[in-house]
């Protein structure tokens, strides 16, 4: 099954329309082409944010997984340099 990636602009306007109540939140789905499973995780991920928030959301989150590998690769140059040291007493 082919995987579809949807932008947060559509993620938002389809929690908010479901809010409305207009429409069931299956009829919802099926219009986007997405499954409910995947409505009630971006539910759960994004709450009542806007579209401006969900952006920064994903920015946030992709500035702390660039810092943490570079944490990680800190982390093993330490422990290199420790080794060394300890090889030289």
């Amino acid at each position: 099954m082919k995987t579809r990636q949807f932008s947060e602009d559509q993620i938002i306007k389809l929690l908010q329309d479901a809010k409305k109540g207009d429409k069931p939140v299956e009829e919802l789905c099926r219009d986007l082409g997405c499954s409910t499973a995947s409505y009630y995780a971006w539910k759960k991920k994004y709450g009542d944010t806007t579209a401006d928030e969900a952006r920064r959301l994903r920015q946030l989150e992709k500035e702390n997984a660039r810092l943490l590998r570079i944490v990680g690769q800190q982390r093993l140059e330490i422990d290199a340099m420790k080794e060394v040291i300890q090889k030289k007493r």
